[in-house]
């Protein structure tokens, strides 16, 4: 892959990001890590995850080493966390979470250079000084867009250069026994039901799940995600529906992804993990826009989103959502 070219620039080797959260913006840095790694493959890069998130970090191929940050375990976590990075020695140290926390993470950690997105909030803007530009349309931006910034500041180009890849997952005995065989995962139509906000959660899954399994036999539906919903026994008796919600790893739900022929969600972390492998994907959209929060790049013919009439997910049918997954089949 080529770079921004100057000879006398020094490329950073040892790398810290430090985004602990959520899920999809942690995919979103994944995204840009891979870019790092694509144009500097002898870069090594350490990072920063909440320890419920670390388990699908940890099996990133972009990722060498996961810092595991325990939200839950108080002043006195976060001080080891912060004598646990201090141990080594970064040339380059990036914020991309830009909240007090990880601001104060970056202030402490040794490095040579050290950065903060210039949107930072809770005067993480304050701890660390060196801040790369905006994009020029922000705030109408898509989050990667913001966080490709920090790549010129490295020498780097701003752009996804590679695909994001993570190492195989060992399946589970429970999931293994909750899907009966092997590979059913492959070629399914997999739904995820749930968002973070309850005013980005449909409430169709149920009736599109009737309609998919009798309008396309050839295809397997599965339920996956941690909420679980009233589903309809009698589908289990077809052998093509599988629910997998609440049984299934961070690392799991990547391998799912996968080898998935669509997936299907709200604006949720899902959807953004779905783009990221190149795995097509129906985004399902209602007071958030799409530009901002569908799935990246909006350009590729995969990443595909349907918006609520008058952007309420109430007036969004199961039948309209049914056709357009008819058009991406």
């Amino acid at each position: 892959m080529s770079r921004i070219s100057n000879p006398n620039r020094k490329f950073p080797r040892e790398i810290l990001i430090i985004k602990p959260s959520s899920l999809g913006d942690i995919v979103h840095g994944l995204l840009v890590a891979a870019s790092i790694k694509a144009q500097l493959p002898g870069a090594r890069i350490s990072w920063v995850a909440r320890d419920i998130f670390a388990p699908l970090v940890r099996t990133c191929a972009a990722v060498d080493h996961v810092y595991e940050f325990h939200r839950g375990g108080g002043f006195a976590a976060f001080l080891r966390l912060i004598r646990e990075i201090r141990l080594h020695e970064f040339d380059v140290v990036l914020d991309m979470q830009g909240l007090a926390r990880s601001g104060v993470l970056a202030l402490c950690a040794a490095g040579e250079r050290k950065l903060v997105r210039a949107d930072g909030r809770e005067g993480s803007r304050f701890l660390v000084r060196e801040k790369p530009a905006l994009p020029a349309n922000y705030p109408r931006c898509h989050a990667v867009e913001i966080l490709l910034q920090f790549l010129p500041t490295l020498g780097l180009r701003p752009e996804i250069l590679d695909d994001l890849h993570f190492f195989p997952a060992d399946i589970s005995p429970s999931t293994e026994a909750a899907l009966h065989v092997p590979d059913a995962t492959a070629g399914a139509i997999v739904l995820f039901l749930e968002s973070r906000r309850p005013e980005k959660q449909w409430g169709g899954f149920r009736e599109l799940t009737g309609v998919l399994l009798a309008r396309f036999p050839r295809h397997k539906i599965i339920w996956a995600g941690q909420t679980n919903a009233e589903y309809d026994f009698a589908w289990e008796g077809t052998g093509r529906f599988f629910n997998l919600v609440g049984r299934t790893t961070l690392p799991e739900v990547a391998y799912i992804i996968k080898r998935a022929a669509l997936v299907v969600c709200n604006d949720s972390a899902p959807l953004h993990l779905a783009a990221a492998l190149h795995t097509p994907v129906l985004g399902i959209f209602g007071p958030t826009p799409p530009e901002l929060y569908g799935p990246y790049p909006a350009s590729r013919d995969g990443n595909r989103v349907i918006v609520a009439p008058e952007k309420n997910l109430k007036l969004l049918s199961a039948a309209s959502v049914a056709s357009e997954i008819a058009r991406m089949l």
